[in-house]
């Protein structure tokens, strides 16, 4: 792959590792992006790893990444329940989008059984912590080498 995948994350993935541990585990955001930077190069690929609170600032990225990624996997955060705009912006461009969660958000409260995304996405991994993201990088290797 030419182009790198682009790893998103939406509202409050920042506070991870203090945030309901319960639910998302105990690591941080850094040992997750340190973990998908080490599992892409391994599979030889590179990664971009963004996160944001703003729901505009994650549809810029979604539309950079229709020039400079190959793939993107997206954790939309909170967003995955609410976003037209997500969802549109996630239609709107060429690589394939995997959507990726850390719990297994049909599990949980009856609001976050609908995801936005994923009618536009690929691919959804849900509920696997930090698999979700492996994953989700392997995933978006197999799309392009399909393509």
């Amino acid at each position: 792959m030419t182009k790198p995948i682009h790893i998103l994350n939406g509202p409050n993935l920042n506070l991870l590792g203090t945030r309901e541990p319960e639910i998302y585990g105990s690591m941080t955001l850094a040992d997750i992006e340190f973990a998908c930077e080490a599992h892409a190069r391994q599979i030889g690929a590179t990664t971009v790893f963004r996160q944001s609170n703003h729901e505009g600032q994650l549809i810029d990225w979604l539309h950079d990444a229709n020039v400079n990624a190959s793939a993107v996997v997206f954790n939309p955060g909170a967003f995955t329940h609410t976003s037209v705009a997500l969802h549109d912006a996630v239609r709107a461009i060429e690589p394939p989008v995997i959507e990726v969660h850390l719990s297994q958000t049909a599990a949980r409260e009856p609001f976050r059984h609908h995801s936005y995304i994923a009618s536009a996405a690929r691919g959804s991994i849900t509920g696997l912590g930090l698999d979700s993201y492996l994953l989700g990088i392997e995933a978006a290797v197999r799309c392009v080498a399909k393509q």
